[in-house]
């Protein structure tokens, strides 16, 4: 016990202490790394104004907006570059509700139930409204009553309804806020008459000009700090998104000679099957990499390599092996005959059963031949078309269309149209229906070919591929540094490219293709860091960062060509000024400077080219100037190509058409309000501050 009580005694303190630290220590942990944790990784994928769009309700609008289009689409399947369309589509979406909704709220636009009622059920409904519920070029009312009827006992057309409800509010706030600016636009009378007085004349001008050519550039020097300070008196002129510069070269895994060998023995061994067999559409589909078309081409619009071997070719005979691009092809005959290589056709389309809805078999069938009857008898097609076809993408042309064997109709529909003759007219069954069809004119008769294509892709082989990969491994492990990068490129004499401008949700980076995961490590990288090995397509790459650009003003580094070149041009004209000093005439500003006088006919103030001097807009403005007039020579003007020292010789009427002040006012104020519906947005949105953290999830 004694024991025990020394040990409470000499050592009590340290135990509180280190007590009290492993406390403190799991309340950090858990701060740090928890749950709750304050380092823990942002979820935010963008701000606009302080509200932020969080990942996850991000994904849910890009897989709502990708549904969409799937269903717009014949296979429902939707590409990489339609999906970053989407996820653009999506994201400009969420900056538009939150800028507009603060823009709304500022000007207390509210749209009420009354409204909302009113653009369904009222006398004029809202366009949506109207285009939803039109049935053979009227509004059916009655359906849309019908419809809202419904939606008490059918939630998908309740659904449907509400969502139609959220797209009228937020189209009439949108309608109310543009109406609201537009009626701030105003032309006033005074300037109307001043315009009309500064067009009404044009100027014969003299002049002197000393070009910048004459310093040499040599002769100037500059600062970095001139530089940046001409770049700060300018920013406008150099504001840049947030961007990415790197270097990088590519090991691309080409087929090799064993690898186009493979390919041809593996053709050949097909080339039997394909000259006996009775299914050539099916054969092809099954072997080849070029699928079956069933159908005819126009000899002359045939667009195949060796096209004079291969449409000369008899019915059944094969021609090749022979390239096309990367394939190995042999091509069939299968057919030929004489067809028009184009036709003009009407329909009128009486729909039936299936998926497409429309009347039982037997009616529309019924209804078909009793249309195709009229029609033989002199009845009036486009009025038959109107008040029957099914077909809304031709009720416009009165059932008319220009095809030509490629164009993507129905095969029925085809045949008749290109195997039937001028002024015929058919009842013709497809999946759709019943078509009333009239063949109304074909074109340019003459030799049309029906080829099969047996094509193997070349590829490059597992051995062609590693030989690359390791190629792009041995130079990645080799350029741990720029220095490295840029010795190890000169040694293995390799091409080395420049993707410049790569910006943070880029997917496809210029001369590479797809590469987001490429950008993905740009994005996290630091200046001169040198890549993994990134496999993209069939090429192997590695790259090296060698510039971040941050959104803002553009750096000095990256636009120094262009602003040494202006720098330089003020500080000639700086220098020539002081020569000509302040002439008392045009000759004395040609004796200082050794330059001709010279003449400038038709100056417009309304214009700023001028035809012999190009695009001087300060020369155009001064040959006005009320305090020269045609008695004085003005003092020395800083144009785009020189110096100029200029005398208005005289002033001519201008031969125009009299225009009231109304007219132009109006015509001004029009050209404004149609300025604000392309770019008021996008004037709000510069104005607002907007945060971009999608390249860190994507």
């Amino acid at each position: 016990m004694s024991v025990i009580q020394k040990i409470r005694d000499k050592y009590a303190v340290v135990i509180v202490v280190v007590i009290c630290l492993a406390i403190v220590s799991f309340l950090l942990q858990d701060a740090f790394f928890g749950k709750s944790s304050l380092a823990r990784r942002s979820t935010t994928v963008g701000k606009v104004n302080g509200q932020e769009l969080d990942v996850a309700d991000y994904q849910r609008r890009i897989q709502d907006a990708e549904a969409g289009a799937r269903q717009q689409m014949p296979n429902g399947n939707i590409d990489e570059q339609t999906r970053q369309y989407i996820r653009e589509q999506v994201w400009n979406q969420f900056l538009n509700e939150q800028i507009m909704q603060a823009q709304y709220k500022k000007l207390g636009i509210a749209v009420t139930e009354a409204e909302i009622v009113d653009q369904i059920k009222g006398k004029n409904p809202n366009p949506i409204v109207v285009q939803q519920f039109t049935r053979d070029g009227q509004f059916d009312r009655a359906a849309l009553q019908q419809t809202i009827a419904q939606a008490g006992q059918n939630p998908q057309i309740r659904q449907a309804l509400e969502q139609l409800e959220t797209y009228i509010a937020k189209s009439q706030e949108q309608v109310k806020y543009i109406t609201l600016i537009k009626q701030g636009v105003y032309y006033p009378k005074w300037m109307a008459t001043q315009q009309q007085a500064d067009n009404s004349k044009t100027a014969t001008i003299s002049y002197v000009s000393v070009p910048y050519a004459s310093i040499a550039d040599s002769t100037i020097k500059v600062t970095d700090d001139e530089l940046n300070r001409f770049i700060q008196d300018h920013k406008q002129l150099f504001k840049v998104e947030e961007s990415r510069k790197v270097e990088y070269v590519s090991f691309d895994a080409v087929p090799s000679a064993q690898d186009s060998t493979a390919a041809i023995h593996q053709i050949l061994a097909l080339k039997a099957e394909l000259d006996t067999t009775h299914d050539i559409a099916g054969f092809i589909n099954r072997n080849s990499d070029i699928k079956y078309y069933d159908g005819y081409v126009s000899k002359n619009a045939a667009q195949v390599p060796q096209k004079d071997s291969i449409v000369n070719l008899p019915v059944g005979a094969v021609y090749g092996p022979y390239y096309d691009n990367n394939l190995i092809v042999f091509a069939k005959m299968v057919d030929r005959k004489s067809m028009p290589d184009s036709v003009k056709v009407r329909h009128i389309l009486i729909a039936s059963g299936g998926p497409q809805g429309g009347l039982p078999d037997s009616v529309a069938k019924k209804r078909a031949d009793s249309i195709a009857v009229a029609v033989k008898g002199g009845a009036d097609f486009k009025a038959l078309v109107a008040q029957f076809s099914d077909d809304p993408g031709s009720k416009q042309t009165g059932g008319e269309y220009d095809i030509t064997p490629s164009t993507p109709f129905v095969p029925e529909f085809k045949d008749f149209a290109f195997e039937g003759t001028k002024g015929q007219i058919k009842v013709v069954k497809t999946q759709f229906g019943y078509h009333v069809m009239e063949i109304m004119d074909q074109k340019n008769i003459g030799p049309a070919i029906k080829v099969a294509y047996l094509g193997k892709s070349v590829e490059a082989s597992k051995e062609t591929n590693n030989t690359a990969y390791n190629a792009a491994g041995d130079f990645a492990s080799k350029s741990r540094n720029g220095a490295a990068f840029e010795k190890n490129i000169q040694e293995g004499k390799l091409n080395k490219k420049i993707a410049d401008n790569v910006r943070p949700m880029d997917f496809v980076v210029p001369g590479i293709g797809q590469a987001r995961e490429l950008v993905r490590w740009v994005n996290d990288a630091k200046k001169g860091d040198v890549s993994p090995v990134f496999t993209l397509d069939e090429k192997y790459v590695v790259a090296l960062l060698t510039s971040i650009r941050q959104e803002g003003t553009a750096p000095l580094e990256d636009v120094r060509p262009q602003v040494e070149a202006e720098v330089k041009k003020h500080k000639k004209a700086t220098q020539i000024m002081a020569k000509l000093q302040t002439p008392a005439n045009l000759d004395a500003a040609a004796k200082s400077s050794n330059q001709p006088i010279l003449k400038a006919e038709g100056v417009s103030f309304a214009s700023p080219f001028i035809a012999s001097l190009g695009f001087e807009p300060r020369i155009a403005g001064a040959s006005f100037n009320k305090d020269w007039g045609t008695a004085k020579v003005s003092t020395p003007i800083e144009g785009n190509a020189a110096v100029y020292v200029i005398k208005a010789d005289s002033y001519e009427p201008v031969a125009q058409p009299a225009q009231s002040l109304t007219a132009q006012q109006a015509a001004y104020e029009q050209g404004v309000k149609s300025l604000l519906d392309q770019q008021l947005f996008e004037v709000l949105k510069k104005m607002s501050t907007v945060k971009d953290n999608r390249g860190k999830f994507f």
